[in-house]
This record gives structure tokens, sequence and C-alpha cells, in this order.
């Protein structure tokens, strides 16, 4: 079987990682088949497509760490992905600091009229330290990157949606300034992450999608239901989108294995100088539940604790688990593999129409009661 159909609106929708930054999703000595150059990274984009995946995510990395020792750029590198595909919506993560929103909306707006408007952005408030240090940009707060980035998706908005803007925040200043051409209608969609209390407030004030780490279905579960009630009233509402690892194979037992092997053969090197940054900033927060808080050695294995996802089994305990977080609000499902093209091909062939099997009996069922 293979998805050749496109899922109706309210299916969960698959996006990738795109590999484009050297080392693979693993901090791990295992082999990946992965590569980060831009012929792999094509293939692997029309792959995803045609395995009825939705959207990728490029990373943004400015410097080596963690075997990230090359990264291309997130912007361009997704402009180059979307010219060798035709459905596919490709997601550019971006810092604010190292961009200013003037410079992002009009990158933006042109991506979007040479390539029918499938580009969207994630906003990265930024985790790494050491990365801002080593290009001379300010390293602001926790919770005043959050505020920043908020302000950058206010302006970012107002400026492909009105004329003459005017903007008087904290950290942007615009004055009647006006963009054309804008981006194609419908506006290129906002994504953002993070786990914390500003992560998940921003989120239910203006952001279109909300990725967190991954977690379990009772973490999840909290992290919406804060999100729904911060919502209550204002008329907005983020979808949501959760992290995960995806080790798929005929039987459990060989899953597991895969995982065990991943786990044996991790960089304790590289994990725990990893796993000290990301700490500092998961604990940064005021109320010291940030991304990767409470993450063990094991999860941060993976960088965003996509084995707290739990999607490693068999196709059909795979396709069970992600409906079952569908159940509690999860939109979209944002998928790290071992090996890329062969995993995603398997993935789209295996796993999604199982899926929508599944929806589509959960639907009739529904519809009978």
């Amino acid at each position: 079987m293979t998805a050749t159909t496109t899922a109706n609106s309210d299916a969960v929708k698959f996006a990738y990682w795109v590999p484009n930054v050297s080392g693979g999703l693993v901090i791990s000595k295992i082999e990946q088949r992965t590569s980060w150059d831009i012929d792999y990274n094509r293939k692997l984009a029309q792959i995803a497509e045609r395995a009825g995946f939705e959207y990728a995510l490029s990373q943004i990395r400015f410097t080596a760490g963690y075997g990230a020792d090359n990264q291309h750029e997130s912007v361009s590198f997704t402009h180059a992905l979307l010219a060798a595909t035709e459905k596919l919506n490709v997601i550019a993560a971006v810092l604010p600091g190292p961009w200013h929103p003037a410079l992002l909306a009009k990158q933006v707006a042109t991506i979007s009229h040479l390539t029918k408007g499938r580009i969207a952005v994630n906003i990265v408030s930024g985790w790494f330290r050491g990365e801002f240090q080593a290009i001379g940009e300010p390293w602001l707060d926790h919770d005043e990157r959050y505020r920043r980035s908020e302000e950058f998706i206010r302006v970012i908005r107002g400026v492909w949606s009105e004329d003459n803007f005017s903007f008087n925040g904290a950290y942007y200043r615009f004055e009647n300034y006006t963009l054309k051409p804008k981006p194609l209608a419908p506006l290129p969609e906002v994504f953002q992450g993070g786990s914390s209390r500003a992560a998940r407030d921003m989120a239910a004030r203006v952001s279109d999608w909300y990725f967190t780490n991954g977690n379990t279905p009772d973490g999840i579960r909290a992290q919406i239901d804060d999100i729904r009630a911060k919502e209550a009233g204002t008329g907005h509402r983020a979808k949501i989108g959760v992290n995960a690892f995806a080790i798929v194979r005929e039987t459990e037992e060989e899953a597991r294995a895969v995982l065990n092997e991943i786990l044996e053969k991790a960089d304790p090197d590289a994990v725990k100088g990893f796993h000290h940054e990301v700490q500092n900033a998961g604990n940064a927060s005021p109320e010291r539940e940030g991304n990767w808080a409470k993450s063990t050695f094991e999860d941060l294995v993976q960088y965003n604790d996509g084995f707290k996802t739990n999607l490693i089994g068999t196709p059909r305990q795979v396709a069970e688990r992600i409906v079952a977080l569908k159940a509690i609000g999860v939109d979209l499902v944002l998928l790290g593999f071992l090996h890329f093209q062969e995993e995603v091909e398997y993935f789209g062939r295996h796993v999604i129409p199982l899926v929508r099997e599944l929806e589509a009996a959960k639907a009739h069922e529904a519809v009978a009661a």
C-alpha cells in the first residue's frame, strides 16, 4: 500500500526533520544512512511527498556541536527543496536575533511566489547559548527570548498583511513600512516550539502551530489542555505538533533491538555536552519546566526527546499510537528516522495507510453512535 491520496483536513498530518545538518538525528555511533547534502535531500523530499508527508522542517544551526559539523542555512535550503517538489510544504526554522523580521518577511514573500505558497516558518527562540556567543549575538534571558519571538511573529504577520505597517515594541520598530509583493494567500503558517510556561502562552496568543518535544500521551495532553485553557474566549486556536523518532520494523523485537543498539552506541561525551547545554536552557524558565528540563541521558540521545513518544514497533502498533495521539489533540507528528530515505518510504507504504484506515473506522463509529 502507498499513501497517494491527499488526507482530509481532519486527518493527522506528517512531517519529517530535514537532515540539512550533518550527524543524523541521534547522538550515537550507530550507522545512519543519511546525508546532509542537497542531492540526498532533494531525493528525500520527493520520496516524502509521494509517501504522504505534508510537511518537512529544515533545521537552523550556525555553529558545530554534538555531531553537527556541517550545517546548510535553512531558508535557502528550504527553497531548494520546494523547487524539487510539487505539493510538499517546507518549514524554515529561523532565529530572532540573527534574523531581522523585515529580512525574513521579504525572503518568505519571495519564496511564496516562487513555490505557489508552500513555505512556512518555525520561529526558534533559542537554546544554544554558545552559538549566540560565537556569532556575537546577545543572549537574552529565557522569557525575554520568548517576548522577542512574539514580537517577531506579530511583525512578520503585520508586514505580510498590511500596508504602511507600524510597530513600536521592545525589540522591533517599524514606521509606515509596506512590503510588496506580499506572500500568496493564505499567509505562510507560523510554527514555534517549546514546553515552558512562556512557550505555551506565546502559542496560545499568536502561533498557528505549537511543536512540543516528544512525550507520553499524558504529558502531551497536559500541555494541550493548558494551551486550550489559555486560548479560551480569544478566538485563537493553535494546532499541535509533537516530535517523535520512528523505528518501524516487521516485529516489535526488531524495532526494540534497533533502539537498544542506538543507546548502546551513544556517544557519552557528546550526549553529556548536549545534556548540559539544553538542561541549562530548560531550567532557565522561571518554573523550570522548559524543553529538556526533565530529560534523561537516554532521552537526550535523540535531540528532541523523540523516543518518549514511543513510535517504536510494528506498523500496526505505531499506527495505533499515532491515532491515540490524535485522540488527545495532536494534529501533526514530526518524525525523525535513522536512515531517512528508505525509512520515510517504508513509513509511507506501511504506516500512513494504516493510520488512514484507523481514522476512517473511528469516523464511521462516531457517525454510527
